[in-house]
């Protein structure tokens, strides 16, 4: 059995960590330990020394991601990897055929100084930009493989991080002139002409303890200086877009960058070059994360030619929108007599396949129901089982040809208040002498989410159509001014107000908690949906939770669960000022500010001057009353007008009945909003 001896009795010793199940490290203060295993020593040292040893990996500043297997790790960085010679590709998102410390280097999670970071492979991108970052200029990168992020050594909750990293046994291809050196291990200092070894921390332990005690940690191979860099060659077949210009690069041909610029092709080895995937992997722009879909114009009115134009559009969106799953989705549906889906969001997960998707579309042919498509799209298109990720805005690209030949405007506000974002494309509109062919005039400023113009284009010709393409996704993309991405159902702070007076009861007020979690059901609950807070009230106030103390709504229908009845008496007017104070004062200023109270009976204060103060305030109030509650009282804390904002039951058991009307005011009242 183990025995362990110490030199100081009072000090307690505690094993710390176990190496392969069987050694036990022991920490003791700053005093050596003895190991005694059936009487034998095993292993006497400073437990200081032992954890310098188990501290995180080093690594030199060459060492490349892509030589590293383990998929999350802490390592600690040595002092100088901002030298250019360590390359590195790409930004925030680097590929892994970069420097480790260098990419920490440029990202500024280190500086020149070095230390530890956390790193974290992630999936290969479709193309790495280059740019100058805190002293390290990085390289631009057609594709690759296997990507990494760098990030402050702050462990994980949970998550165990290797003490030893385990290297690839592939070798990288020999470092040509103007290029990155391989990887190279950390060596062991050794006797001249002797070869170098790796230390691990097994060896480190079995170490006599004069030997440990002078051992001194290894120092990183000197870079060997590469010549005069030259301009570097571009992968041989590799098409370039980088500053808006298309470069064919001929086999043998040079890349020669553009004046300017201050990104750079890096050269990666042929033989690494061969493992890389033959299709662009990209996860998508997180910047354009929108659900989309295009609404196109397949009636017969719109002949071949223009039909091929309108396809055309559509395949260079494809082209431009960095299309995957953490970025945009589209799909695409044709209508004519009748809508059809071509494709839904969830079928194409990249640029590549949905262009070749367009293409294939053939014109369906009939009228021109833009009406019926828009409600198909509403009620169809935008579901779980097409792509839609609820997470996402929801826009619908509109293009006629013209004008409709049936109503829009009705579909268009179902639309709207479902949270679609309607852009509207009117291609060679009615001229003068055709404008009384138009069933419903000014169609798209009822179609659109906001007549302000940003929705809306009109263009003359069908040959101009490429030149709205640009400002569109501009549109498209800007989520924060997405505006119909906001309904009645995910855009409020809400905060109940409930009576828990003496009068109330404790059955009554568990059947008024069910009748504030059946209205909650019925939002959209996060935190930045809608949020829930609630307030009890008697003589005295009582914050059960605030709108930023729970964003699901499994947590928020618990919460309300939880409250305990109080009892006491009624000073209705005290709550709501209080409410105002502690509830509303914290509301997000873009959120719709809705106070719903319930109470039983008259207050024992006054109610008129803190109704007022909520209503000046922009805090939209719902009064509930019950059995003894005062219908007058009632409607002066009501916002205007009080029949669409009061509402009275004579039993607690009936509460439940006046939730379906509660919703539908509320959204009737958010949809009456003007569109300007």
């Amino acid at each position: 059995m183990w025995q362990l001896a110490h030199a100081n009795p009072t000090h307690r010793c505690r094993v710390s960590a176990q190496i392969h199940g069987r050694i036990p490290v022991i920490s003791c203060g700053t005093k050596g330990a003895i190991l005694i295993f059936m009487g034998i020593v095993v292993l006497t040292m400073k437990a200081s020394v032992i954890e310098m040893f188990l501290a995180v990996p080093q690594i030199n500043c060459d060492v490349k991601a892509g030589k590293i297997i383990n998929p999350e790790f802490i390592v600690k960085c040595p002092a100088g990897c901002q030298d250019p010679k360590y390359c590195v590709y790409g930004t925030g998102v680097y590929a892994s055929y970069s420097s480790v410390c260098g990419a920490a280097v440029h990202s500024g999670v280190l500086d020149n100084s070095g230390g530890k970071i956390l790193v974290r492979k992630v999936a290969g991108q479709s193309g790495y930009k280059g740019s100058f970052s805190n002293g390290v200029q990085s390289l631009s990168l057609p594709r690759w493989r296997e990507s990494f992020i760098v990030s402050e050594s702050k462990p994980q909750k949970g998550v165990t991080y290797p003490s030893t990293l385990t290297y690839s046994s592939s070798k990288s291809p020999d470092a040509k002139a103007g290029k990155c050196e391989t990887t190279k291990a950390y060596p062991r200092p050794s006797a001249p002409g002797t070869t170098a070894q790796p230390v691990t921390l097994m060896q480190v332990l079995a170490m006599p303890a004069a030997e440990v005690n002078h051992a001194t940690l290894p120092k990183p191979f000197p870079f060997v200086a590469s010549a005069t860099s030259s301009p570097r060659p571009q992968p041989l077949g590799h098409r370039s877009w980088e500053m808006g210009i298309q470069k064919q690069d001929s086999p043998g041909a040079a890349f020669q960058e553009p004046m300017g610029t201050d990104v750079s092709f890096g050269f990666i080895p042929k033989e690494e070059l061969s493992t890389q995937s033959s299709e662009p992997v990209s996860q998508g722009d997180p910047n354009c994360k929108v659900d989309l879909s295009f609404l196109i114009d397949g009636s017969s009115g719109i002949g071949k030619r223009r039909f091929q134009i309108q396809k055309q559009f559509l395949a260079d969106i494809a082209q431009t929108l960095d299309i995957g799953p953490a970025g945009p989705l589209m799909g695409v549906v044709q209508y004519g007599d009748n809508p059809a889906t071509q494709f839904n969001l969830k079928t194409h997960m990249n640029s590549q396949d949905l262009k070749t998707a367009i293409e294939k579309i053939t014109q369906r042919g009939g009228l021109s129901n833009v009406g019926r498509a828009i409600s198909f799209v509403t009620k169809t298109f935008f579901s779980k089982a097409n792509g839609n990720r609820g997470g996402a805005p929801n826009v619908a690209v509109v293009l006629v040809d013209g004008w409709p030949t049936d109503k829009v405007e009705e579909a268009s506000r179902l639309a709207r208040e479902s949270g679609i974002n309607i852009f509207f494309i009117t291609v060679e509109a009615a001229a003068e002498n055709e404008k009384q062919h138009v069933m419903e005039p000014s169609f798209a400023n009822k179609a659109v989410c906001r007549t302000n113009g940003f929705y809306s284009f009109n263009v003359p010709s069908w040959l101009g159509l490429s030149k709205t393409m640009q400002p569109l996704m501009k549109r498209v993309c800007d989520t924060d001014r997405l505006a119909c991405s906001k309904t009645c159902l995910n855009s409020a702070d809400i905060g109940f107000v409930i009576d828990g007076s003496s009068s109330v009861g404790t059955g009554n007020f568990r059947t008024v908690l069910q009748f504030v979690a059946n209205l909650s059901k019925e939002f959209e609950i996060s935190d930045t949906d809608t949020r829930i807070g609630a307030v009890q009230y008697t003589y005295e106030q009582r914050l059960e939770f605030g709108f930023d103390k729970y964003s699901t709504k499994p947590d928020i229908l618990n919460a309300i669960k939880r409250v305990g009845y109080w009892s006491g008496g009624t000073s209705t007017g005290a709550a709501i000022h209080y409410a105002l104070e502690q509830l509303f004062k914290k509301s997000k200023p873009n959120k719709r500010k809705l106070m719903i109270l319930i109470t039983d009976g008259r207050s024992y204060d006054d109610v008129r001057i803190p109704a007022m103060a909520a209503h000046q305030k922009g805090v939209i109030t719902y009064a509930i009353g019950v059995a003894w509650a005062a219908q007058d009282e009632l409607e002066i804390i009501a916002t205007h007008p009080a029949r669409d904002h009061s509402f009275f039951v004579d039993e607690f058991d009936n509460l439940y009945k006046s939730v379906p009307r509660i919703i539908q005011n509320i959204c009737t009242e958010f949809n009456a909003q003007p569109r300007n």
